[in-house]
């Protein structure tokens, strides 16, 4: 009888440990292809990218000399380098600060209740549907020199008109206010979404106690909003420190280089001068980059989730 009990206790446990493996497995098949296209379309690509920094590659023709790290010694000591660096974390940040107080105050004025609410936040976010290239297009014709809505505008107060395209310690600003007016949406729906995870107890409770305004923002909004703050940060700043379209669009990446970001600038390296290997060069730069903001970022905000 006890041997009869130990058998079955055996296969019982060998049938749960079979259906554990084969969740398992599931698992990892459905991990698949989502593997599948990292290593394909970003895993590889980079690994390629770094191959061809060690090279002379044009871009175009079947011979590429290895010239060890001089494309690497060339992008320290080029002034061009650290001008797109510039550009590109003036995007990044500039545009993650900008777009999150813009979108928190819209977030926090429509969760009143207000008259046309749900039309507000349709016209805010609208924006985000358009193509950044011709976001850039439509702020163009605003920013132009000649037949200008904006130059229009200052005529009309008999001033004369403003270059705004071609100063170049103006339009990398220009950039990124056109960047934060079109994706504030973004920032606003995910703040509105972390409000709305807010219990309205917390409030009367502190309203009960005393507690201002400020204060309720400063101890109740913003440690509970931290989720959604860690959301927009990592979306904002990956979306501006590789901003491309709307710079194409709107100035060219001009005058000069004068507000060329990262992305623009290995652009206009690979097709425009033919100079592959030092597009791959700064590649490299602009991942590594990335990749730092970005961890800095997160772990800095996870543990002021925790801390909240």
């Amino acid at each position: 009888m006890e041997n009869t009990e130990k058998y079955e206790s055996a296969d019982s446990n060998a049938k749960k440990n079979k259906i554990k493996r084969s969740k398992t497995s599931s698992l990892w098949i459905m991990y698949v292809p989502a593997l599948a296209f990292v290593i394909i379309f970003i895993v590889y690509p980079f690994i390629n990218g770094v191959r061809i920094s060690f090279t002379d590659w044009d871009g175009f023709s079947q011979t590429r000399n290895f010239v060890g790290f001089e494309q690497y010694t060339r992008m320290l000591t080029d002034p061009t380098t650290w001008l797109v660096v510039r550009n590109t974390l003036l995007y990044g940040i500039g545009s993650t600060f900008l777009q999150m107080t813009v979108g928190l105050l819209y977030a926090l004025l429509l969760m009143q209740s207000l008259k046309m609410r749900a039309v507000t936040r349709t016209i805010v976010y609208m924006p985000v549907i358009i193509s950044p290239l011709i976001m850039g297009y439509i702020w163009y014709f605003m920013f132009a020199y000649s037949n200008g809505a904006l130059n229009d505008i200052v005529m009309l107060f008999g001033l004369d008109r403003i270059n705004w395209l071609n100063n170049p310690g103006l339009n990398p600003f220009l950039i990124v206010l056109v960047n934060t007016y079109q994706f504030v949406g973004i920032s606003m729906i995910v703040f509105i979404a972390g409000l709305q995870s807010v219990s309205k107890e917390y409030y009367e409770a502190a309203r009960i106690d005393g507690a201002s305004l400020f204060q309720q923002f400063k101890n109740i909004t913003i440690p509970l909003l931290m989720p959604a703050i860690t959301i927009n940060v990592v979306l904002n700043i990956i979306g501006g420190l590789k901003l491309f379209d709307v710079i194409v669009s709107l100035t060219g990446g001009g005058p000069g280089d004068a507000s060329q970001s990262m992305s623009t600038f290995m652009y206009s390296l690979y097709f425009d001068r033919q100079d592959a290997g030092y597009a791959a060069t700064q590649g490299v730069l602009m991942v590594i980059i990335i990749l730092v903001i970005t961890l800095a970022s997160v772990i800095y905000l996870r543990r002021k989730e925790v801390e909240a």
